[in-house]
């Protein structure tokens, strides 16, 4: 980009004004060695790191984004999913979703390929095992070895 560009002026002179966690409307950018440049709110640059992205994404393209992580060197690090626990409980509740309207299985374990849950969930790798990790906890599923299964009451 030109550095006497309208964007560059625009962006250099924008107070940060986020907060990590936020919502915002992310712009697709450049694809760099770490990941992707994303444009929030048309006033700031941040960057998606490439093996946090489980999607194809394509420069232009208008996406939901979050703030992930304010930097001390003032740069923005984003996320396509909700950071912390708040994504987890939505994730939980799609896998329990997935798992009522498949009768009470889905074949998708730990050792599944990332993009098959991603194709599933919506989400990581690193999120679905967080996720499934609660939903255990909370004795809603049994972790089989071929895939996951809802307990039913009369199970417990």
């Amino acid at each position: 980009m030109r550095k006497g560009s309208n964007l560059v002026k625009l962006t250099e002179k924008q107070p940060i004004g986020f907060q990590e966690g936020q919502s915002v409307e992310l712009v697709i950018g450049d694809r760099t060695e770490l990941g992707y440049k994303a444009m929030i709110n048309s006033s700031q640059w941040g960057l998606l790191y490439k093996n946090e992205v489980f999607q194809p994404l394509r420069k232009g393209q208008h996406i939901k984004g979050f703030i992930k992580k304010l930097r001390d060197d003032g740069k923005i690090d984003l996320c396509l999913q909700k950071p912390g626990l708040e994504k987890v409980d939505e994730v939980s509740a799609k896998i329990i979703d997935k798992l009522r309207a498949a009768g009470g299985f889905v074949s998708v374990t730990d050792k599944s390929p990332p993009e098959y849950i991603y194709s599933l969930f919506g989400v990581s790798k690193k999120t679905y095992k967080k996720a499934i990790g609660a939903l255990y906890k909370k004795r809603l599923i049994i972790i089989e070895r071929n895939g996951i299964r809802l307990i039913k009451k009369s199970d417990i």
